[in-house]
C-alpha cells in the first residue's frame, strides 16, 4: 500500500518521467533523484508503523485501536518529514507529499479493514483463536463466557472454566463451556491445555493476592493474564485504566448527551438528510408513483411514534399496507398469538401490498424519514422509533433509549432487523445510546448499505 502511494503521488505529480531532489547549504544545490528519497521514505514509514505498534496481535480484529496507530504513525512520519526538510533545506515537491499523504492514508486503513473482515471470517471457522481459561466466580464467569461465545469472531476460543462454587463436569449456564475445575486446579489446567490466555472475572474468591499468585505461575511472554470486570455493554473508548495509589483503577466515562456531541450529531444528520433527499429524489418519485397506482389509499402513511424525551411524533413513510390496516392489527396479533408481546410485527402479513413487499424489503418505504430528520423528530442512526403501546412496556433501564432522538437506521437494523427478540432489540439500542460516537455512526450507516441488500428480517 505504501509503495503504490508513493507511486500514485510520482505520477500524478511527475509523470512517468522522474524528477530531482534538490538539496541546499553544504551540498550547493546538488541533484538527487526521487527514487532513493522514496524508497527510504517508505521504508521509514513501515518502522514507525511497527513502533507504533500496529502490527501488534492484541490490537487486530476488533475496536478502532489499530486505526488510531495507524493514522497516529502515518501523520507523524509526515509532520517529521516536513520538518527535517525545512530544517535541511531540502527541497521537496509539496504537491508529491500532498498527495502521498491522503492516498497512503487511505490505502492503509482499507487494507487494514480489509484484513479485518478477512480475520474475523476466519475466526468463525474457529481458525486464528486462541485457548483461553476463565477463572472466577461461577455467575460473572457464565456472563463473560456468554458474551465471548455470542459472537464467533472473538480471538478466544474458550477450553473451559475453573469457578469457586460451581462442580466440575458442569456447563457454564448455557453457553457450552465446561467446568473444568476449581479456583486451586487453574495453574494445572493451564498447563494441561497449554492455554494462552487466563481470563480473571470478578468475584469475592479471586483476592489480590490470589490473582498475583496466578500472574506470577503465567510464563512471561508466552501467556497472558486478562482482568474481566464486571462489565458489560461499554465501549472500549469509554474505559480508562488510570493508576491511583499503586492501584490500577479503570475509569468509565459515563454517557453525555448533550453540548458538543449534540451539535456534530445534529449538523451531520441535516447536512446528510439534506443531500439524501435531493440524491434520492428520483427514486422516492418512483416509488410514490408505483404506491399511488398499484392500490387505493394515500401515498404517505403517517404514524404517531414516541420520540426523545418521550415526545410524540408524526413519522412518514411510504404506505405498503391497503387502507385501515391498522384497524386489521389486533385480530391479526391474536390469530398469531402475540397479543402480549412487544414488538408488533407480524410474520406473512396478508395487509402489505405487492408493491410494499418489494419497498419493505429494500427499506425503500423509511426514504421519507429524512424529512423526519430534517425537522429534527428523528436522527440519521439511534434506536428503533417505537409505539406508545410498546414504550408503557419500558423498564428504567429501557426508558433511557429515550435519552436520544430515534433513528432512520440504527445497530438494530443491521443485527436482525424484525428477527430480533424484545430483549435483544432493547439492550442493543441501550448499547449505542450508552456508547454513542460519530465513528460508531459512520460504521453503523456503512452496514446499512450493505443490509440493504439482504432481505433477512424485513417484513
Amino acid at each position: 500500500m505504501i509503495t503504490l502511494a508513493m507511486v500514485v503521488a510520482h505520477l500524478v505529480r511527475f509523470g512517468p518521467a522522474d524528477q530531482d531532489v534538490t538539496v541546499f547549504g553544504a551540498f550547493s544545490q546538488v541533484p538527487l533523484s526521487y527514487l532513493p528519497f522514496s524508497i527510504l521514505g517508505g521504508l521509514a514509514w513501515l518502522l514507525l508503523l511497527g513502533a507504533y505498534h500496529t502490527y501488534d496481535e492484541s490490537r487486530l480484529g476488533s475496536g478502532t485501536d489499530e486505526y488510531k496507530r495507524v493514522a497516529g504513525a502515518t501523520l507523524v512520519y509526515f509532520g517529521v518529514l516536513a520538518i527535517g526538510s525545512y530544517l535541511l533545506k531540502v527541497q521537496f515537491a509539496r504537491g508529491y507529499f500532498l498527495i502521498a499523504l491522503p492516498v497512503g492514508l487511505l490505502l492503509l486503513l482499507i487494507e487494514r479493514w480489509l484484513w479485518r473482515r478477512w480475520l474475523n471470517r476466519q475466526r468463525t471457522f474457529g481458525r486464528f483463536k486462541v485457548p483461553a481459561l476463565i477463572v472466577g466466580g461461577s455467575d460473572t464467569a457464565t456472563a463473560i463466557a456468554r458474551e465471548l461465545t455470542r459472537r464467533g469472531d472473538t480471538e478466544f476460543a474458550l477450553v473451559g472454566a475453573c469457578t469457586a462454587n460451581s462442580v466440575t463436569g458442569q456447563m457454564l449456564g448455557d453457553t457450552g463451556v465446561p467446568v473444568l475445575g476449581g479456583l486451586d486446579d487453574a495453574k494445572r489446567l493451564i498447563a494441561e491445555h497449554d492455554i494462552d490466555t487466563v481470563i480473571v472475572t470478578a468475584s469475592r474468591h479471586m483476592t489480590p493476592k490470589r490473582v498475583r499468585r496466578l500472574s506470577w505461575s503465567l510464563e512471561p511472554g508466552r501467556r497472558h493474564l486478562v482482568l474481566a470486570p464486571s462489565l458489560v455493554d461499554v465501549a472500549g473508548p469509554r474505559i480508562h485504566s488510570r493508576p491511583v495509589a499503586n492501584l490500577p483503577l479503570i475509569h468509565v466515562e459515563t454517557p453525555r448527551f448533550d453540548g458538543r456531541t449534540l451539535l456534530i450529531k445534529r449538523t451531520f444528520d441535516i447536512v446528510a438528510s439534506g443531500v439524501a433527499l435531493i440524491v434520492l429524489s428520483p427514486v422516492m418519485l418512483a416509488v410514490a408513483i408505483a404506491v399511488k397506482t398499484t392500490s387505493p389509499g394515500p401515498v404517505l402513511f403517517r404514524h404517531k411514534r414516541i420520540g426523545k424525551d418521550g415526545e410524540p411524533f408524526e413519522m412518514f413513510k411510504f404506505r405498503s399496507m391497503r387502507q385501515n390496516a391498522d384497524q386489521e392489527l389486533k385480530s391479526l396479533l391474536e390469530k398469531q398469538g402475540t397479543t402480549d408481546k412487544p414488538l408488533f410485527k407480524i410474520e406473512n402479513d396478508p395487509r402489505i401490498t405487492k408493491v410494499g413487499h418489494v419497498i419493505r424489503m429494500y427499506s425503500l418505504d423509511e426514504l421519507p424519514q429524512f424529512i423526519n430528520v430534517l425537522r429534527g423528530d428523528m436522527s440519521l442512526v439511534g434506536p428503533r422509533p417505537q409505539v406508545q403501546a410498546e414504550v408503557d412496556l419500558y423498564d428504567d433501564a429501557a426508558a433511557r433509549r429515550l435519552n436520544v432522538r430515534p433513528g432512520v437506521t440504527g445497530i438494530w437494523q443491521v443485527s436482525g432487523r424484525s428477527d430480533l427478540e424484545w430483549e435483544q432489540a432493547i439492550r442493543l439500542d441501550l448499547y449505542y445510546v450508552e456508547n454513542w460516537s460519530f465513528i460508531g455512526d459512520m460504521q453503523i450507516l456503512f452496514r446499512t448499505v450493505k443490509v440493504l441488500f439482504k432481505p433477512e428480517g424485513a417484513y
